[in-house]
């Protein structure tokens, strides 16, 4: 299938970190089609051989794994082409109809690696150009929006011009092989279903844990913060996939469906149990990995009195018959002790104990980064004794192990997915705007709160009141247990 993949923001960040590695992984293992071309749209003037070489040396920069040696950029460099425009002025997309026309590839997507504030304009500028034909596709990063009337607006922009179908809003974290994987657990065996539910389960807990801080994006994260970054979109997809009921198919939209289904039923907030069950915080200077590490307000570009939250930990339940009364807790945060991102799932303890000193429960552990796998938590004798304390056994799924040949990163995937039209591990508009009416509560709720976020040190795993918060329900985060 021939291809076209225009990247809006062909020089920014992103694209150097994330599409281009992605992308040339992609042709490496030979999954990316044949006959396809990749076009960086930006707004300064250089030739296709500048953004080459550019391009070439952002390489140096990525993780060793995802560089070409000089020989594979050399065939993987042929694919690149550049393009400058000027996004406000309509007669550039009608130059890029144009180079597109041209040769007429059997598909074309558009990949807004933009500022979220430019996604509006560019759908309207290519509708109006006429780039919006059943062979287009236009996939859009997050953030989509800062609340929900911006999300909406973005959705009505993108409506108007392409339709649902056309419209690829993506959650790298929906790409990772884990987050697959537990779809397979889940619908693919017949062990874990009868377990799956409030009779056999005490508690969910989401944790996507980063050691880094804001570095360089300090204006951008000042004005996002971490429940808009990481819990409206990521933290609330890995909920979804974790407790949505089997879908009919797997056809993409009976499966986003089942996930909508679980968005409406999450427990609402209100200002009081937005006080109760949500903690915020906000990192102070600490130690990571034995180095000294500057405050939140120390970072550069960002307002010395600001009042951005780094760190969420929230409560919340999911009020159907399947999960009535189970606590799912989801927590992120900057400057932790690790980068760790996983979901556990803590089964009930056995009725009866006949073994001594059982206290230890089951445990599913998902891990999403900084590898993808499973881990399976049970008990086993050491001895033959009926008497003898039972010790704690793993089971242990490394999915770069047991699959070698089918390690595909995240992006590499969604990359593939979007040229070949797939749909499945997209997020759909009424999805997202439904985790906005969720999580406006408690932006709402922090608006009027003089106390502001509560500090923590760098390299911990957050305030105490966050320990506090699971510990009231007589829980423990995975690494307290």
């Amino acid at each position: 299938m021939t291809f076209d993949l225009v990247l809006f923001g062909g020089t920014g960040d992103l694209t150097w970190r994330k599409l281009m590695p992605a992308l040339f992984q992609a042709w490496r293992h030979g999954k990316l089609p044949a006959g396809g071309r990749i076009l960086a749209v930006a707004r300064d003037e250089r030739s296709d051989d500048d953004y080459r070489a550019f391009i070439k040396d952002k390489f140096a920069e990525v993780e060793p794994a995802k560089r070409p040696t000089d020989e594979e950029f050399a065939r993987f460099a042929q694919l690149l082409h550049y393009k400058r425009m000027d996004l406000a002025q309509p007669e550039h997309y009608a130059g890029l109809k144009q180079w597109l026309d041209e040769r007429g590839a059997e598909c074309k997507v558009f990949f807004l690696a933009t500022s979220p504030h430019l996604f509006t304009q560019i759908c309207a500028q290519l509708g109006a150009a006429g780039l919006n034909g059943s062979d287009v596709r236009v996939v859009l990063e997050k953030p989509l929006g800062h609340d929900l009337a911006s999300a909406q607006e973005i959705n009505r922009v993108v409506r108007a011009s392409f339709s649902e179908e056309q419209a690829l809003r993506i959650d790298h974290y929906l790409g990772k092989p884990a987050v697959q994987n537990l779809t397979a657990l889940r619908f693919g065996n017949a062990l874990f279903e009868p377990l799956w539910r409030r009779e056999s389960i005490a508690n969910i807990q989401i944790t996507i844990a980063e050691a880094l801080g804001v570095g360089s994006r300090g204006d951008f994260y000042d004005r996002t913060g971490a429940l808009r970054d990481m819990v409206q979109n990521h933290a609330l997809q890995l909920l979804t996939m974790i407790a949505m009921e089997p879908p009919a198919t797997g056809d993409a939209d009976a499966i986003r469906d089942e996930k909508l289904k679980v968005l409406k039923s999450l427990k609402p907030f209100t200002a009081e149990s937005v006080a109760r069950d949500v903690v915020r915080g906000q990192y102070r200077a600490g130690t990571v990995e034995g180095q000294p590490v500057p405050g939140y307000l120390e970072e550069d570009k960002v307002p010395a009195d600001s009042r951005c939250e780094t760190f969420v930990a929230l409560r919340t339940e999911v009020q159907n018959w399947r999960w009535a009364g189970v606590p799912f807790y989801l927590r992120t945060g900057k400057r932790l002790a690790a980068r760790d991102a996983q979901i556990v799932v803590n089964f009930r303890p056995v009725p009866h104990p006949i073994f001594a000193g059982t206290t230890r429960a089951n445990q599913l552990v998902i891990k999403l980064q900084p590898e993808d796998g499973l881990e399976l938590h049970l008990l086993a004798a050491k001895g033959s004794a009926m008497n003898e304390m039972l010790a704690p056994v793993r089971l242990d799924l490394d999915f770069d192990k047991a699959f070698p040949a089918a390690r595909v990163g995240a992006y590499e995937r969604l990359l593939l997915d979007a040229i070949a039209g797939r749909l499945n591990l997209f997020v759909r508009s009424d999805e997202q705007e439904q985790a906005w009416r969720w999580v406006e509560p408690v932006l709402e709720a922090w608006r009027h709160d003089t106390a502001g976020p509560r500090p923590y040190a760098a390299g911990s795993w957050g305030p105490p009141a966050a320990s506090a918060l699971i510990a009231r329900d007589g829980f423990a985060w995975a690494e307290e247990d």
